[in-house]
């Protein structure tokens, strides 16, 4: 008896260990449980909270009833866990997994407790639940929340785009030829598809690295090339992070040229990169004019002497698909790269060379900020490839987010492909006006921009421009109907007059920041009558439209639905929004049951936010006395990577953001005391980037804005809804049913506290930047933050293939073909607020040969 005396009181700091962290963990989960009860939330964390302190300070009185409380406890939480979690896997995370760790160490303390079980008891109670956490840390690795529907179609439902005139001049962005990928989504149409199928299911996972091209252009700050390259020919054409022209030989990634525009540092806003360019090719000079006595010549028709000699014709056949031509010209800049700077120019250079086209504006550029007045650095940036329809580039910009409401103009402008004159400009506010503000005027300030990428359609003359919102987006009440009338619409713009064609509004009075950020796809849409010339446009808040693209009305319902109202602007709010019947990404509103983190205790302070926050599900108002929760996001649904359609198969491929935002609109007063600069303000260099909205001052309105992006935690970097926060799916074309989806990226990048875990744990993450969907049923695609690039089947979701990249991987990848072999490219730029490692690495990937 002597010796077992002594032993126990040998170990007697380890209860007073093992009772202390009870006993503390229960005090937090009892104070913070006694507000969430106030606040209207769950009772068991008060009801725990109260149980741990009680076992805590009896085991460390050495008490076996200390173990037996735990027990109780425990055996509590598996009982709530499976009352509000069911059999939701990552649910039971925080609720049980550290109790249960906690709970062998109890057992394993049992026997040297007073009146303690044998000893054999205690490390059978302990061996269980290890086994417990064991098996449940290994269901982590099993993956779940994936939704299989009908089988995706193995023929053609729709057709792609409808074609152009074989015999005309055909630009490689309206028909690319079949091994190029000549426009940032492949093609104007914005498609994303190429027609190769070297690459199948049964080959893929023999693709290896063939060649990896560095830029050289890493600048030291958080902001990185998002780029997808276009090919054209057997040449790569590309921007790096500070919009530096690259051209590449397609073959082996070995440079060809580059040329640099120069844009400085303090140019370059954190929110910003370049994402691609554009190809152009100088149409050919008329032919001559035919004599008078000539009859024309018309494919397909008899000459007059045929049709005298009574020959036998035969109907012409239908033409071939028109694929992209060389141009007649043979000069300088004949074949041209076009690119936006992040400085706010357009710059042309020749295709072949990279030098400057001298024909081009000035020297080979074109300020598009004359007659925007004042525009710091960085306030104005092209970030994304303007596009060409009918011989005019159209390009918009990005305005600086949050800074003030007298921001530059968010001017729609149509310049020359050839000589880069202004053909015209769209000027909301003043529709009147078709070019240059008069002497003493500017573009009208503060109005919608497009910083993302437009879709054109060639033989409708018409280019479809995703709008963002009025500057100072989380307040409305100073916004003209005009603004109140474009803001986060389609924009159908016809390209000869730069005059509206019609527009299709997503969200009305936006107080948001739910800016279309996707291209709009061109499709032609199956109907009764035949198909009809379609566009399918994604948004940030999942909802998915199909629009008649002749004059955008919707082809699949779309309903006016009741949203919240009040906040702080009570009489701007809309009584109703649009929504789709189509399809939507968009998952059910928030519970406090969807709080999640690590551990209870950050699972408790996120149910603690959801309770005090403002929140009616989608579109609550924005307030000012407590945060309100938006969700999602507005880096929710589908942003700047757009969706991927097969026509073959008539499928959609988007990939999207499943995560709420935390605001709060701060009172002027309250952001003055708190020293909220704009950019302008700012010392050279003290801008260090992050998520928009971090802390916008919104300068001219009576608030600024804080964004708490995702809703991190500010601890532990986590989350606070629970996973996935991302996901892919394939949709059917005809009807928008879905067919897979499924959670999008691993949990090997991130963890508690910002430590990479590296573990592959299919979490879904947040993601930017599209997918490649190809012939062989391959979609390809990076964007997740696990810095991984994948082919998955189109047919179920299954990942095939996958590699490591060296960094960030946001941006779109391009798939194609030159001397009979097929090459999947990427780049690697990394980006800013998703915190994936910045990179300048263009990698292509390529069967054996």
């Amino acid at each position: 008896m002597s010796v077992a005396y002594n032993h126990r009181r040998s170990i007697r700091w380890w209860p007073a260990l093992v009772g202390t962290v009870i006993v503390l963990l229960g005090l937090v989960l009892a104070c913070g449980g006694a507000w969430l009860l106030v606040l209207g939330g769950s009772w068991y964390y008060l009801v725990a909270g109260l149980g741990l302190v009680v076992s805590g300070v009896l085991v460390i009185r050495g008490r076996m009833a200390g173990a037996w409380w735990y027990a109780g406890v425990l055996l509590l939480t598996f009982a709530w866990s499976a009352y509000e979690s069911g059999l939701d896997y990552w649910r039971w995370v925080p609720r049980a997994g550290l109790l249960t760790a906690l709970g062998i160490a109890v057992a394993l303390l049992a026997p040297g407790l007073d009146r303690g079980v044998s000893r054999r008891a205690g490390w059978s109670a302990a061996g269980v639940l290890v086994l417990v956490f064991v098996a449940a840390f290994a269901l982590a690795f099993v993956p779940r929340a994936i939704t299989r529907g009908d089988d995706v179609p193995e023929t053609a439902v729709v057709a792609a785009a409808d074609t152009i005139d074989a015999d005309a001049f055909v630009q490689a962005a309206d028909a690319p030829a079949a091994g190029d990928w000549a426009a940032y989504g492949h093609d104007n149409a914005a498609s994303r598809f190429t027609p190769l199928a070297r690459i199948t299911r049964d080959n893929v996972s023999r693709l290896e690295r063939v060649w990896e091209y560095r830029t050289g252009d890493l600048p030291n700050r958080r902001w990185g090339a998002e780029t997808t390259p276009l090919k054209v020919g057997d040449s790569l054409y590309l921007c790096s992070a500070r919009n530096i022209l690259i051209a590449l030989d397609a073959r082996n990634g070995r440079e060809r040229w580059r040329h640099d525009p120069e844009v400085s540092n303090e140019s370059i806003p954190y929110t910003a990169a370049c994402r691609g360019v554009t190809y152009y090719a100088v149409p050919p000079a008329p032919a001559p004019e035919p004599a008078e006595d000539a009859a024309p010549a018309v494919p397909g028709l008899a000459s007059e002497a045929e049709t005298d000699a009574g020959a036998n014709i035969e109907p012409a056949a239908d033409p071939e698909p028109a694929v992209a031509v060389e141009p007649v010209a043979d000069g300088a800049c004949a074949t041209r790269i076009i690119e936006g700077t992040l400085d706010g120019r357009l710059i042309a250079v020749d295709a072949r060379t990279g030098t400057p086209c001298p024909g081009f504006g000035d020297n080979g550029e074109v300020d598009i900020t004359v007659g925007m007045g004042k525009t710091p650095p960085g306030y104005v940036s092209i970030t994304s490839p303007p596009t060409i329809v009918r011989d005019v580039i159209v390009t918009g910009h990005q305005v600086l987010d949050g800074q003030q409401r007298d921001m530059p103009s968010g001017v729609i402008q149509g310049f020359d492909a050839v000589t880069g004159e202004l053909r015209w400009a769209w000027d909301m506010v003043r529709p009147e006006r078709s070019g240059l503000p008069p002497e003493g005027e500017t573009y009208t300030r503060g109005t919608p921009n497009m910083w993302t990428t437009a879709s054109g359609d060639e033989r409708l003359g018409l280019v479809y421009l995703p709008l963002g919102n009025a500057a100072a987006d989380y307040l409305s009440a100073d916004r003209s109907a005009v603004e109140n009338e474009y803001s986060t619409s389609l924009v159908a713009l016809d390209v000869t007059t730069g005059k509206p064609a019609w527009h299709f509004q997503t969200v009305h009075v936006d107080a948001w920041d739910y800016d279309l950020g996707s291209q709009a796809t061109l499709v032609d849409f199956p109907s009764a009558d035949g198909p009809v010339p379609a566009l399918v446009l994604p948004t940030k808040q999942g909802d998915i439209y199909v629009l008649d693209r002749r004059t955008g009305e919707p082809l699949a319902g779309v309903e006016e639905r009741p949203v919240p109202q009040g906040g702080v602007e009570p009489d701007q709010r809309a009584p109703t929004q649009p929504f789709s019947r189509f399809h939507t990404l968009r998952k059910p509103d928030l519970t406090e049951r969807d709080m999640w983190g690590i551990s209870p205790i950050d699972q408790l302070v996120c149910r603690i936010g959801f309770r005090r926050a403002s929140y009616q599900g989608i579109y609550t108002p924005p307030t000012t006395e407590r945060h309100w929760i938006q969700y999602p996001g507005y880096n929710g649904g589908s942003d700047w990577g757009g969706i991927a359609i097969d026509p073959q198969r008539g499928v959609i491929i988007a990939n999207y953001n499943d995560m709420p935002n935390h605001n709060r609109l701060v009172p002027r007063e309250e952001v003055e005391r708190r020293g909220w600069l704009t950019r302008a303000e700012m010392d050279p260099g003290e801008d260090e980037g992050g998520a928009e909205g971090g802390d916008d001052p919104q300068v001219g309105t009576d608030y600024g804005i804080e964004v708490n992006a995702g809703w991190r935690m500010h601890t532990t970097k986590l989350l606070c809804k629970q996973p996935p926060y991302g996901g892919i799916r394939a949709i059917a074309l005809d009807n928008g049913r879905t067919l897979w989806d499924r959670p999008f990226g691993t949990a090997r990048a991130n963890g508690p506290f910002g430590i990479r875990s590296g573990l592959p744990i299919d979490i879904g993450t947040p993601n930017n930047g599209g997918a490649a969907v190809t012939a062989g049923g391959l979609v390809f695609i990076a964007s997740a933050t696990d810095d991984l690039i994948r082919a998955i089947d189109i047919e179920t979701g299954e990942t095939l293939w996958q590699d490591v990249l060296p960094a960030g991987g946001q941006a779109g990848p391009a798939v194609y073909e030159v001397d009979g072999r097929q090459y999947l490219m990427i780049m690697t730029g990394g980006h800013h607020f998703m915190e994936t490692p910045a990179g300048d690495q263009v990698i292509a990937y390529a069967l054996p040969e």
